[in-house]
C-alpha cells in the first residue's frame, strides 16, 4: 500500500505549507481581481465559493496532483462498479445505487441491485399512498396522523434532517417523530403528543437487534397495549424497515409490512433507502424521488468531472490541506437556514464515524491525522455563542457557511439580514481587523484617545480564517440531496486519499458489548465483573440509589 507522506505531491505540499502559513488571506485577494472566479463553481443549482481558503493556484495544483497519485479516479471508479471497498466487512459501499436513475447496472455477486431497488421503491411508493389516502387505518378505522421513527444513528439523523430541512413540503394531515436515545425521558415526551388509535411507528433497525432501538419499541408496544390496543391490532401500528424479518414477525410486524434493506447500505448512508420511509410519508412519495434525483445529479458530477473541477474532490482536498498541513483539529459546519438546523448533527456521524480511524486499510497505523471533529450550529445564533473563538480565539477552525438564496416564506427583512450575516462572517473571519484599523474604527466611533489605545488590541482580528460559502439557489428537495450526497462523497474522498476504510466502524463496537455487561450488572442479573476501581465505584454508587 503507499504510504501517504512518501508520496511526491504530499512533501511538495509540506514546502508549500510554510510559504503560505502567514500570507494574509487578504493579500491573495489583493494581488488577483480574478481570484472568486477561479475558486468558485456552479452545479446546477447549487454554488460554491473556495476562493476565501489560503490557497494559491500553486496549492490546488499540488492538492489535485495529490488526489491524482492517492489513486481518487480509480477508487471513485470501483466505488461505482460495485467492488467490495469496504475492504473490513468485503462488501461494497453501495448507497449510490439507491438513487441510480439511468440504466445502467451495478452487478454484486451476479446480480442487478438495482432490480431490488426498484422494487423497494415501489414498495414504499404503494405503502405511502395507502396511508396518504386513508387506506391505512389504525385499529380504531381511522387514518394515521402521527408517524414514530424508532431508530438510531444513521436510522434516525438522516431521516429526521431531512424532515426538518423539507417541511415546507409536508403532506397536510401526517406529523413525524423521532426516538433515537434509550433515555426513556424521550419516548415520554412522544407519548404525550400522539393518539394510540392514530399512530403508525417505524421501527427502523437493520439487524432488529440494536438495544436503543429495540428498548423503544418494546416501550411502544407496551403502551400500546396499556392504550387499549388488541394485540392482534398491533400489526396496524408497525411496520419495520429491518433485514431480519422472523425477529420483526415475532415483534408482531407482518412481514409484508417489513422494508429490506442491504448490507452494502452502511447505517449512516441509508437515508436514500427504506430507511427514509418517514420522509416519504411526511414530505410525499414524488418529493422523496426528488431528494434521490438530487443526490444522483451529484453523483453524476463526482463521477465524470475533473478533479480539479470535481466539488466533492476541492471540498476534500481543502479540509485535508488544513488538517494535515495547518493541525486544525476541527471543522465547523455553520447552516444560515434554520431548517438545517439538524445537518451539523448529521455531518458529525457521516464523517467522524467513516473517516475517525487510526489504521489503514492494511491495520498499519497511521502517521498522520486523518478525520477532523465536526461541529456547529445554525446561523446567526452560532454568532451570539462561539463566534468569539473564531474570530480572535487562537485555534485554527475552517468553517463551512451554507445558505440560500431564496427563501420559502415571505418575510425578506428577515432574510436580507441572514444572508447580510452570512457574508459579513466570511468576510470578516477572511480580513480580520488590523490594530491600526480598530483604532481607526474607533476614533469614527468618538471613542476617547486614551480609550482607544486602551482598547485597540480588543478589537484586532487576526483574520485569515478559512471558509467555504455553498449557497443554494433554494433548499427543495432536488437541492438538498445535492448537498448531503456533495459532503457524502467529500468524506469518501478524504477516506481515500487518508488510505483508511470510510465505510466501516469498529470503534462502537467495545462500548457496546461493556454496556451490556453493566446494565446487567444494574439489573442484579449478574455478579459485578472485574472493573476498573472507578467504574466499579461507580456502579456501587448507582445500584445502591437505585435500590433505595
Amino acid at each position: 500500500m503507499l504510504q501517504l507522506t512518501q508520496l511526491a505531491a504530499w512533501q511538495s505540499l509540506e514546502q508549500h505549507c510554510h510559504t503560505l502559513r502567514e500570507q494574509p488571506l487578504r493579500t491573495l485577494f489583493d494581488d488577483d481581481p480574478s481570484r472568486f472566479d477561479r475558486f468558485s463553481i456552479r452545479l446546477d443549482r447549487l454554488f460554491v465559493d473556495y476562493s476565501k481558503n489560503r490557497i494559491t493556484q500553486q496549492t490546488f495544483d499540488l492538492l489535485v496532483e495529490l488526489a491524482r497519485q492517492a489513486g481518487v479516479p480509480e477508487w471513485i471508479e470501483r466505488m461505482f462498479s460495485g467492488d467490495a471497498i469496504n475492504e473490513t466487512e468485503r462488501r461494497p459501499a453501495l448507497h449510490i445505487a439507491l438513487r441510480q436513475e439511468g440504466a445502467d447496472a451495478i452487478v454484486v455477486n451476479g446480480e442487478d441491485v438495482g432490480i431490488a431497488v426498484r422494487e423497494t421503491r415501489a414498495k414504499i411508493r404503494t405503502f405511502v399512498e395507502s396511508v396518504h389516502s386513508g387506506r391505512w387505518r389504525g385499529h380504531a378505522g381511522e387514518p394515521i396522523t402521527d408517524v414514530v421513527n424508532i431508530g438510531i444513528g444513521g436510522s434516525d439523523l438522516g431521516p429526521e434532517m431531512v424532515c426538518l430541512a423539507l417541511h415546507d413540503y409536508a403532506v397536510d394531515g401526517i406529523k413525524v417523530h423521532f426516538v433515537s436515545n434509550v433515555d426513556g425521558a424521550q419516548i415520554a415526551q412522544v407519548f404525550e403528543n400522539i393518539n394510540p388509535r392514530t399512530t403508525l411507528f417505524i421501527v427502523n433497525s437493520k439487524s432488529f437487534t440494536t438495544l436503543e432501538t429495540r428498548t423503544n419499541a418494546e416501550t411502544a408496544r407496551a403502551w400500546m397495549l396499556a392504550q387499549g390496543v388488541a394485540e392482534a391490532d398491533l400489526a396496524k401500528h408497525f411496520v419495520a424497515v429491518s433485514t431480519n424479518i422472523e425477529a420483526a414477525e415475532a415483534f408482531g410486524i407482518e412481514p409484508e409490512n417489513c422494508f429490506p434493506i442491504w448490507d452494502w447500505v452502511g447505517g449512516r448512508y441509508s437515508l436514500w433507502s427504506a430507511t427514509g420511509l418517514a420522509i416519504a410519508l411526511y414530505v410525499g412519495m414524488d418529493h422523496f424521488e426528488q431528494l434521490l434525483s438530487g443526490a444522483a445529479a451529484m453523483d453524476g458530477h463526482f463521477r465524470s468531472a475533473p478533479l480539479a473541477s470535481n466539488i466533492p474532490v476541492i471540498m476534500a482536498l481543502l479540509g485535508i490541506w488544513y488538517i494535515d498541513f495547518f493541525g486544525a483539529e476541527s471543522q465547523a459546519i455553520l447552516p444560515y437556514d434554520y431548517r438545517l438546523r439538524r445537518l451539523p448533527a448529521y455531518l458529525q456521524q457521516a464523517d467522524m464515524e467513516s473517516n475517525g480511524k487510526r489504521v489503514r486499510r492494511d491495520g498499519v497505523a497511521v502517521d498522520y491525522v486523518t478525520g477532523p471533529i465536526v461541529w456547529g450550529e445554525v446561523g446567526t445564533n452560532g454568532q451570539h455563542a462561539f463566534f468569539q473563538l473564531l474570530h480572535q480565539g487562537c485555534h485554527l477552525v475552517p468553517a463551512d457557511f451554507i445558505g440560500c438564496v431564496r427563501p420559502q416564506h415571505g418575510y425578506a427583512v428577515h432574510h436580507r439580514a441572514l444572508l447580510g450575516n452570512l457574508l459579513a462572517q466570511t468576510e470578516a473571519l477572511m480580513r480580520g481587523q488590523t490594530t491600526d484599523e480598530a483604532r481607526e474604527r474607533l476614533a469614527k466611533r468618538g471613542c476617547p484617545p486614551e480609550d482607544i489605545e486602551r482598547l485597540a488590541s480588543h478589537n484586532t482580528f487576526p483574520g485569515n480564517q478559512p471558509t467555504n460559502t455553498i449557497l443554494l439557489d433554494e433548499l427543495d428537495p432536488h437541492t438538498l440531496g445535492m448537498l448531503i450526497a456533495l459532503y457524502e462523497h467529500k468524506i469518501f474522498v478524504q477516506g481515500v486519499i487518508w488510505g483508511i476504510n470510510s465505510f466501516d466502524q469498529w470503534g462502537v463496537e467495545l462500548g457496546k458489548v461493556m454496556a451490556n455487561v453493566i446494565i446487567d450488572e444494574l439489573a442484579g442479573g449478574s455478579t459485578p465483573s472485574d472493573h476498573d476501581a472507578s467504574t466499579s465505584g461507580l456502579l456501587s454508587h448507582c445500584k445502591e440509589r437505585l435500590d433505595s
